[in-house]
């Protein structure tokens, strides 16, 4: 019989950065988050040095995390931005987060690379907040980001998405820089 379900999970130290009493108020405090889930990533060997993190953005709530969990998982689609907006669909009932008239955030440690891009059209987001860019990414690791629309910002901003980048950006380049120079590649 073909399997009818999936599972995929996040590594069980995710409560030890993520704060979810704690009312993140600021984009800085918002990427801040998706980078140190990346660096714990890295740290720990959980997966590659990618976080992410949805938000409530008048609340500051923390609605859900992720962190890249290709290998663990044997699943190219488990990168962090599909890991958080898949468990924050899951946890507010809805596969477009702000159909309930609330904006909602997606904060990353990089720039999300097409298949995260093409999500993010999707699932019902106000706001992405970007640490490292796609260069980063591809100069400083072996990943491949793949294709993006030339003018992917403005993509984003014609579906009332607004984009705001390099947001702590050396500091994310800095975790792609260390797990770059373990040799690690998917």
């Amino acid at each position: 019989m073909l399997p009818l379900q999936i599972h995929l999970t996040l590594p069980p130290w995710i409560g030890d950065v993520a704060d979810e009493g704690r009312r993140y108020v600021d984009n800085e405090a918002r990427v801040a988050l998706a980078i140190e889930l990346s660096r714990q990533n890295v740290d720990r060997a959980g997966g590659g040095p990618f976080g992410a993190a949805v938000f409530d953005d008048d609340s500051g709530r923390l609605i859900a995390v992720g962190v890249n969990r290709v290998v663990p998982q044997s699943c190219s689609v488990a990168h962090a931005e599909i890991m958080a907006l898949t468990i924050a669909q899951q946890r507010l009932g809805r596969h477009r987060l702000n159909e309930d008239g609330r904006r909602y955030v997606l904060a990353t440690s990089s720039q999300p690379c097409c298949q995260c891009y093409g999500a993010s059209v999707w699932a019902g987001l106000d706001q992405l907040l970007i640490g490292a860019r796609a260069e980063d990414v591809e100069q400083l690791t072996e990943f491949d980001e793949g294709p993006l629309p030339a003018d992917w910002v403005g993509e984003l901003a014609r579906r009332h998405i607004a984009v705001e980048r390099d947001i702590l950006r050396e500091r994310a380049r800095r975790v792609l820089a260390d797990f770059g120079a373990t040799g690690s590649c998917y």
